[in-house]
């Protein structure tokens, strides 16, 4: 895609009609087409502890690639150190690019997803690689912990570019 990270880029109609549609909302409010690109190249790929190529990525590396490649933004690699870089919100102030955590067998901040929109965020399933669900999905919400925006610090890059 051209353009820098950080540079919102209109989508592909095509891209923006397909997540308009998983996300349940109308195609223009599909805005950011570095971020559904972004998505739609790492759609499906499996999961794999400790990856971070198409042939397997885990949460917190799929999370520090998106916000790289998508934002410009710096982020730790690992969930616990991703966590420490963020500024709480609460689960109705969330916006585009935001991190949400979720703990898993007993283990805070175990598991991290990108939220999107309308209720939605992407992740990296353990079962079923990189996909989009929404954050009330039975299964995850009783797991969600935490989430925020990622702030300027120490372990992000000084240019931060407004989500």
């Amino acid at each position: 895609m051209r353009g820098a990270p950080g540079e919102v880029m209109k989508p592909q109609p095509s891209v923006a009609e397909k997540y308009a549609g998983i996300m349940g909302v109308d195609k223009g409010s599909i805005q950011n087409g570095r971020l559904y690109a972004f998505i739609d190249q790492w759609m499906g790929t499996p999961y794999k502890f400790g990856g971070e190529d198409k042939n397997g990525v885990d949460c917190s590396g799929l999370a520090q690639l998106l916000e790289q490649q998508v934002y410009g933004i710096s982020i730790p690699r690992s969930t616990g150190e991703q966590v420490a870089v963020i500024k709480r919100k609460y689960e109705d102030e969330l916006a585009e690019g935001d991190l949400v955590f979720f703990d898993y067998d007993g283990k805070k901040f175990s598991h991290v997803g990108v939220y999107l929109q309308n209720g939605f965020l992407v992740h990296a399933s353990s079962t079923k690689g990189v996909i989009i669900i929404p954050l009330h999905d039975p299964y995850m919400y009783k797991h969600f912990s935490r989430a925020g925006s990622v702030i300027a610090g120490d372990n992000n890059m000084a240019e931060q570019t407004p989500k």
